[in-house]
């Protein structure tokens, strides 16, 4: 062998000793000294005669998220009326890393758009933000002021998803991610004294946002109106959640009271906005769970589920099993609800139940609870039973004392009814007429409205919020009874927030297992408001806790739940954070005096930035409450949101960029 043919030889066994480690090494990109020393060593290049140790490169473990904290702001106050008269954060956002570093973001609020404007509709036109539009997709016009028709637009957004999809493609868009948002209601129609409420479709939109990858900033691109012709149209649409399989699931609050409609006048004026005539509309058509579906060029799509009851749902939580459905009533004499579907990822079918409970609910106690088996169904069964029967097929319902053992007295949403149900009808009843079938076979229909509801995976618990403590939860009060065994010592018009231990294993009533490991088994107040004397501003709870809590959202990589409010107590309402492991309280954004906190999601990551989404609905909502600030604030309120008519939708970011849970080197 000659000189060269040893040197070659000697190269290629340190070579192959080199890889042999490396195979043995995370498979990590090189850079700097270490690619220089491996291609020296693959070449040969270190001189050596092929017997040299070679000593595998140290790699610095991954800087990796550790926890985050909010450091809070004050209450605004008269000291800057401009404050009290917008969204105001002047919060924090501390990120701590596995290092040992942190990151501190100042926050900020950024809007999309304000109802009333007009936005791209991605077609090279406009369209109007919160729009409305009757069964045929029309714009529905304002005629209050008869010299100046104008389409009516709503002022109040609600329940909001951010969604990413795989492969989404918007042309004129670099980066999509997608925002569905509702409308819930128009307050007033522009003579600003005609109510609107409940009178009008609520629309959705899906909006097209255009995600900057450096600083994680969200431009809106297009607004798309989904069309709810199949859905028969919507009624006042509050809370809403996201799936686990990326659907936006919205509401149908205050489902109208079938045995009255036809005399209502709210539901008369809605069934002529959306069908053009007062009595087309069913109210058996309302009540129930729309799922919105995006597709991949911005557009959407409805689909409403008959088989979870009908109740106001306000904002549902789908269990990590993508089975269970736990569900809050924003209703007088509401219950807690709990559907469980036949298949993941699929509410066409499945078992709803209704909580009992087995000991008293206190303000200090944990009652546990057994799950009333209501029935199971599908949702175009129950739609087909929409279609066809009438209130009367189902049960009969008096408002007065009939003197008749036949009939049951019951309190639905505050009000005295006796109820008898028709033989055979059990099922239409408990998905049609779902309050009054769960009063009939022992549900606690004891809370005043229990609003919206998420879940803490990891610890297995689930909250829902009580936005009053009052009336049907009050031991004596007219409409509250010992046999639901929901009994609070005295008022808390501040509400508070229940806290529910999840498990498996849970059987119902009638001792038939329930096919889930995520089922409530008992309830807690976890957090309370407080009811205070008015103080200088005008607030009838303390400012520095949690007034009448609305929407909640559990982050899990933050440990936060987030909790906005709809407050008759605070002359602002308030975004909170709460750190479930540190008990931390934080204040961190302020809405407008006389509106309320809506379209809460809590955003973990999509592509390396976190979000927290946030509207506000009906700013200038002025009552009496607001009889201390009102005259100072008005203006900058009417100038600010256009006369108290528009809202905004947008979400928290930070000062210079958004937010990131991941070390970013700048």
């Amino acid at each position: 062998m000659t000189q060269n043919s040893t040197s070659f030889a000697s190269a290629q066994a340190t070579r192959r000793r080199l890889l042999k480690v490396l195979a043995g090494a995370p498979m990590l990109p090189l850079g700097g000294t270490l690619a220089a020393a491996a291609t020296l060593a693959a070449c040969g290049g270190d001189g050596g005669d092929g017997n040299d140790a070679v000593t595998p490169p140290t790699v610095a473990p991954a800087v990796t998220f550790a926890s985050a904290s909010f450091v809070g702001m004050a209450a605004p106050s008269l000291a800057n009326p401009a404050a009290m008269a917008t969204t105001t954060v002047d919060s924090q956002l501390k990120v701590s890393f596995s290092d040992g570093s942190s990151e501190t973001f100042d926050l900020a609020y950024q809007p999309f758009f304000k109802t009333g404007d007009m936005v791209p509709d991605g077609k090279g036109g406009t369209i109007l933000a919160g729009g409305y539009y009757d069964i045929a997709n029309k714009a529905i016009i304002d005629t209050s002021v008869a010299a100046s028709p104008r389409q009516f637009f709503s002022d109040c957004p609600d329940g909001t998803s951010l969604i990413h999809l795989e492969g989404a493609k918007v042309d004129g868009v670099a980066h999509p991610v997608f925002c569905v948002v509702q409308f819930e209601y128009a307050s007033l129609a522009q003579d600003g004294v005609t109510s609107m409420y409940g009178r009008l479709p609520s629309p959705i939109a899906v909006l097209t946002l255009d995600q900057d990858p450096a600083t994680g900033a969200l431009t809106l691109k297009k607004y798309h109106n989904v069309d709810m012709s199949s859905a028969h149209g919507l009624w006042i649409t509050c809370g809403a959640s996201l799936s686990p399989w990326n659907t936006h699931l919205s509401s149908e609050e205050y489902e109208p009271d079938a045995f009255t409609a036809a005399t209502s006048s709210q539901f008369r004026g809605y069934s002529k906005n959306v069908f053009g005539n007062e009595t087309t509309a069913n109210p058996y058509h309302y009540g129930h769970l729309p799922e919105i579906t995006v597709n991949q060029d911005g557009t959407g799509s409805v689909t409403k589920h008959y088989c979870l009851g009908r109740i106001s749902h306000e904002l549902v939580q789908v269990m990590p099993d993508e089975r269970t459905v736990i569900m809050g009533d924003d209703y007088t004499n509401g219950g807690f609800f709990m559907f469980v579907a036949d298949k993941a990822r699929d509410l066409s079918a499945g078992t709803l139940y209704v909580a009992r409970y087995d000991a008293v609910l206190t303000d200090t106690s944990t009652a546990a609870m057994t799950w009333i088996k209501l029935g199971h169904a599908t949702s175009a069964e129950i739609e087909a039973l929409a279609n066809s029967l009438k209130p009367t097929d189902i049960m009969d319902v008096k408002y007065s004392d009939p003197s008749d053992a036949s009939y049951t007295k019951m309190y639905c949403d505050g009000t005295a009814n006796w109820v008898k149900l028709v033989a055979g009808m059990e099922k239409a009843a408990a998905f049609l007429e779902t309050h009054r079938y769960a009063n009939l076979v022992g549900g606690s229909m004891a809370f005043t409205k229990m609003e919206g509801t998420t879940v803490n995976a990891k610890d297995k618990v689930a909250y829902s919020a009580l936005a009053n403590i009052q009336t049907s939860m009050i031991s004596g009060q007219a409409a509250w009874s010992a046999a639901h065994q929901v009994t609070f010592p005295t008022t808390i018009k501040a509400g508070g927030i229940l806290q529910h231990k999840l498990g498996e294993g849970a059987k119902d009533h009638l001792a038939g297992a329930i096919d889930s490991a995520w089922v409530p088994l008992a309830s807690h107040l976890m957090l309370r408001g407080e009811d205070i004397a008015a103080d200088a501003l005008g607030n009838t709870a303390n400012p520095d806790k949690v007034a009448s809590p609305d929407n909640l959202k559990f982050s899990e990589k933050l440990r936060t739940l987030f909790i906005g409010e709809d407050s008759g107590n605070h002359v602002n309402n308030f975004l909170w954070a709460y750190n479930v492991d540190t008990q931390e309280l934080s204040r961190i954004l302020s809405t407008p005096a006389g509106a309320e906190s809506t379209g809460l999601h809590a955003v973990d990551e999509i592509n390396g930035w976190t979000y927290v989404m946030s509207n506000f609905q009906h700013a200038g909502d002025w009552s009496s409450l607001h009889g201390k600030i009102k005259d100072t604030l008005e203006p900058y309120i009417n100038t600010n949101y256009n006369n108290g008519f528009s809202a905004s939708v947008g979400y928290i970011t930070a000062v210079g960029r958004s937010i990131s849970l991941d070390k970013k080197s700048t």
